[in-house]
């Protein structure tokens, strides 16, 4: 049996075959997935990806979509996972409602929800408003943060409490120093800092608007969002059939919870943000 993990992140079995687009581990293949998938026709008995389809306009998913159908077997199975619209949507009128009734509880989630929705579209910089948000010392919706956004929220939080207690009192002279040094060692010792320097040399004010082209072509901000209907919609408009929308736990694929890949050890799922959908190549 082969399986196959596209945009796999750090988030894989070694039995499968792994790719992502920059290396992640030992035996993940490193290869741009806008540029197709890098194996023969009916090669996979399952494709699986995770929250990697909204990283692609709608013409990219589309093609990206045909790709996976061409790579998988006939009565192939294709697993796609993605932040789930519709949840994230539901949850914001809620909070809307009750944020107006005056409660503190549902204000603070109504900010985060809607960073959730936004962000991830709209950020300039990596990361975003978000990681600000979740690098902040007292959060007092840090359980309902968790419970949308599961491990990675969590891997955030405590990122951030970490820093916290790792920093030292420096004056800031001494600080602005040390960060002068380091921009001065890179400057003679990388050619890639050389050459950024002089772009902001001759770009001056517009070097910010070169950064930030850069990042928005760099795959981390969202360019699509779906739900079970439009998912659904795209999956058969690629040529699948039989299209069902599942839990993190359920699945055709044989002994899926055993491979973790959208469910921890102790059961609890990854990503509980997310849409989980399967189909099949007929």
């Amino acid at each position: 049996m082969n399986y196959l993990n596209l945009g796999c992140g750090r988030r894989f079995d070694p039995g499968w075959s792994n790719v992502d687009f920059t290396s992640t581990g030992k035996g993940v293949i490193v290869h741009n997935l806008t540029q197709g998938i890098p194996f023969p026709d009916a090669f996979f008995n399952v494709v699986y990806h995770s929250h990697v389809l909204e990283h692609f306009s709608l013409y990219q998913a589309e093609v990206f979509l045909q790709e996976c159908y061409r790579v998988l077997i006939p009565q192939g199975i294709l697993r796609v996972v993605v932040p789930d619209l519709e949840q994230i949507t539901r949850t914001y009128l809620k909070a809307l409602e009750l944020a107006r009734t005056g409660s503190q509880e549902w204000a603070a989630n109504y900010e985060w929800i809607l960073l959730e929705m936004y962000d991830q579209v709209a950020r300039n910089h990596s990361g975003g408003e978000m990681a600000a948000y979740l690098s902040k010392e007292d959060l007092v919706n840090a359980k309902f943060i968790l419970g949308r956004c599961g491990y990675e929220a969590k891997n955030l939080m405590e990122t951030a409490q970490r820093q916290r207690e790792q920093l030292q009192p420096a004056s800031d002279k001494v600080e602005q120093y040390k960060h002068l040094l380091k921009e001065i060692y890179r400057l003679f010792r990388y050619p890639k800092h050389r050459r950024e320097f002089l772009f902001h040399l001759v770009l001056g004010k517009e070097y910010t608007n070169l950064q930030i082209g850069r990042f928005r072509q760099s795959g981390e901000v969202h360019q699509w969002m779906y739900d079970r209907y439009s998912l659904a919609v795209l999956l058969e408009k690629s040529g699948f059939k039989n299209i069902i929308q599942c839990t993190a736990a359920e699945s055709s694929i044989p002994n899926w919870t055993s491979f973790n890949l959208d469910t921890e050890l102790d059961g609890t799922v990854y990503k509980p943000d997310s849409l989980f959908m399967e189909a099949i190549k007929p």
